[in-house]
């Protein structure tokens, strides 16, 4: 019986953790082994304290009571770090095991559930702003282009130099309202998918930073040398990196010592938005400046939200339309020290028929 309890946990899909009354580890199955990146025989006899971060959390204090009572606790949304600082939410469930000395602790991670509901959130949102985009560009460009037409007519009447000025800044401001709303349409063509290196885009986007910002800005690259091409349109998948890296070297402006950390991975069973991909491209860009203001945070992606006064608010959003054309997603967390824009992007040819799982019945687990 023992042996089948053992190999029911070892299947389970949540972490489950026993610990004795001097919260030293007994055991944890294999998803509690994936949860904190160690094995059960490296951990046992360890300090539960040693599993995590020590941030000052109470994810896990309280245990005491269920010691003394036998009275189970649970804690929704619980946080805490992992060693590496990875941050975690979990549901927790404590339970003294019958007539022992030991707890079982059982933990449901639920950062993949909130990230694809913030995910969702977020397309939403930004398809209803591209849409009210559209419709505001509509209508601006139909007079601008009326406008553009009766200045020119005008100048061709006109004998005066002096007059004929005037219809060319009506001419010139015409052009450049409407470029400014091409500008936040974003790109106006299919993108042309090839083959493209991820870490050949960076390289390149770093020079042209580099070159913007001569010697100020240390670049640091974390690779991973295994990450095959991308199926992307190279162009625009430049600009949708240079539009982030840039934003991060203006932000570094007042940082002493700036700095931006390119770091590449594959990720395995991966969703984006209602399709789970067996594996895509994470692509981070960290800086260590002084973080993106909290009122900002939600709507960073949206067009014409800006955090500097100089900003047109259209670099963000254009990214989020290209990132999003190549079925893809772009997340931003963001503190004090540290900022980091990920993009995730399929790694799968032909989607979303190939090899990616069309979800029906809600995330996987």
């Amino acid at each position: 019986m023992a042996k089948l309890a053992e190999t029911i946990l070892e299947h389970m899909s949540t972490a489950v953790l026993v610990v004795n009354d001097a919260r030293k580890v007994c055991y944890m199955n294999t998803a509690a082994e994936a949860l904190f990146g160690t094995s059960e025989p490296r951990s046992t006899g360890t300090a539960l304290r040693e599993l995590t971060f020590d941030d000052g959390s109470e994810a896990f204090t309280g245990f005491d009571e269920t010691f003394e009572t036998g009275q189970s606790i649970t804690k929704r949304a619980a946080e805490f770090r992992l060693r590496d600082g990875t941050p975690m939410t979990v549901d927790l469930t404590a339970s003294l095991v019958p007539n022992t000395d030991q707890l079982i602790i059982e933990l449901q991670p639920l950062n993949r559930l909130l990230r694809i509901n913030r995910d969702d959130y977020s397309l939403y949102s930004q398809e209803t702003s591209r849409k009210l985009v559209r419709g505001l560009a509509h209508e601006v460009k139909n007079p601008l282009g009326g406008l553009r037409g009766a200045a020119q007519l005008l100048e061709r009447e006109l004998k005066d130099d002096a007059l004929t000025e005037y219809t060319r800044i009506i001419i010139n401001e015409a052009d450049r309202l409407t470029d400014l709303v091409d500008r936040m349409l974003g790109p106006n063509r299919h993108p042309q998918i090839e083959q493209v290196n991820v870490h050949s885009v960076l390289e390149h986007v770093i020079r042209l930073v580099d070159a913007e910002l001569p010697g100020r800005i240390d670049f640091q690259r974390d690779y991973d040398p295994s990450l095959p091409p991308i199926s992307a349109d190279e162009a625009q998948i430049i600009q949708a990196f240079l539009n982030i890296i840039r934003n991060a070297g203006q932000a570094l402006e007042e940082t002493h010592s700036p700095r931006i950390v390119l770091r590449t991975r594959v990720v395995r069973q991966f969703t984006m938005g209602t399709i789970r991909h067996r594996m895509a491209a994470q692509i981070d860009i960290l800086d260590n400046g002084p973080g993106i203001p909290s009122d900002l945070r939600d709507r960073i992606f949206f067009p014409m939200i800006s955090g500097r006064a100089d900003g047109t608010g259209l670099g963000l959003a254009i990214t989020q339309t290209i990132v999003g054309q190549h079925h893809g997603i772009l997340s931003c967390r963001s503190d004090a020290g540290e900022t980091c824009f990920s993009v995730f992007l399929p790694l799968e040819h032909n989607l979303p028929n190939n090899s990616a799982e069309i979800l029906t019945e809600g995330p996987a687990r």
